[in-house]
């Protein structure tokens, strides 16, 4: 990313207020509400992790910020530039790297980054062609022809063509969807050294540990809304939801562990304890296991995690959404 664009970065890579969007319904067919007027910023510098089930809104909003769904009301701006009133350089500020496999076979990766940047304005004397597909891992592969590349250096092109005219956001829709393992790792190496180069990342993905082990800060959509953005170890922490593991000396019965509120006995013969530690103390509860007459031979504690927080705020009740 260039220091022009460094020293004149805003606060939100991304923002939006109000952001709307229905799509018409088909013969006789009610409309469809894909984001009810959403506000949500991404900071600049961060790793976004932008989450929600299926049919959430999230490629709708990606979509609305590409230029490729026009929204019904509301604003939008990606690095300070309005999508509306400076849309040449919202888009530059921008690069998405589809969820499908859209890749033209005819060209090879050279060809197709020379193509993009060419699109893009790109002036032949700073386009980085070769320097952004050794990047990624494709510099041997850069006169081979697309269809004879394996789905995951697909995937590789994809990033390597979102890049070409430098962007300081990039946008990843589910990008490991279908990688295997290996893959996966090499793919999130190669963004994470764009990241650490100032590129602001955000990732849309149904993997959450994924999600946990990659993003700083996550954005949480159900049905067109915002449920809430908070920094991640914060939003895991507002669960306020711990689990205790029990190891029994010997076997234990369900009628024994009754009176333990919260209580399972799991296949692997422990038993877990649901609590809240800001209403509840281990103590107090190891009191109870030992009124209950069970024998302990280890305990340890159990964290909520990303998974836990994204089934409560999106299945777990039907609460508004965060202010």
């Amino acid at each position: 990313m260039s220091d022009a664009l460094v020293n004149s970065a805003p606060e939100a890579a991304i923002s939006a207020r109000g952001l709307r969007k229905v799509y018409k319904g088909g013969k006789g067919q009610p409309e469809k509400v894909a984001l009810e007027g959403i506000d949500l910023d991404v900071p600049r510098g961060s790793v976004f992790g932008l989450l929600g089930p299926n049919g959430a809104g999230k490629s709708t909003f990606i979509n609305i910020l590409a230029g490729l769904v026009n929204k019904t009301s509301g604003t939008a701006s990606i690095w300070g530039f309005d999508i509306d009133q400076n849309p040449r350089q919202s888009r530059a500020s921008i690069g998405v790297v589809p969820q499908e496999l859209s890749t033209d076979v005819f060209f090879t990766p050279r060809e197709g980054l020379e193509i993009q940047a060419g699109l893009y304005g790109v002036p032949k004397s700073k386009r980085r062609t070769m320097e952004i597909l050794r990047s990624l891992g494709l510099e041997d592969k850069a006169e081979a022809y697309v269809r004879t590349l394996s789905g995951g250096m697909k995937r590789r092109l994809l990033v390597a063509k979102a890049m070409v005219h430098d962007p300081p956001v990039l946008i990843l829709d589910e990008p490991t969807a279908g990688v295997d393992i290996e893959l996966r790792k090499q793919l999130w190496e190669q963004v994470m050294e764009l990241h650490e180069r100032g590129v602001t990342v955000i990732l849309t993905t149904h993997y959450l540990e994924e999600a946990q082990e990659l993003c700083d800060t996550i954005g949480i959509i159900h049905k067109g809304n915002v449920r809430t953005v908070q920094p991640k170890d914060e939003l895991i922490k507002s669960l306020d939801r711990k689990t205790l593991m029990v190891v029994p000396e010997a076997a234990l019965s369900d009628e024994a562990v009754r009176g333990i509120e919260g209580a399972q006995i799991k296949k692997d013969g422990n038993l877990y304890i649901d609590y809240r530690p800001s209403l509840t103390r281990v103590a107090d509860i190891l009191s109870n296991v030992s009124a209950a007459g069970v024998s302990v031979k280890d305990i340890s504690t159990v964290e909520a995690d990303l998974e836990d927080v994204f089934l409560e705020m999106t299945y777990g009740s039907d609460q508004a959404p965060a202010a």
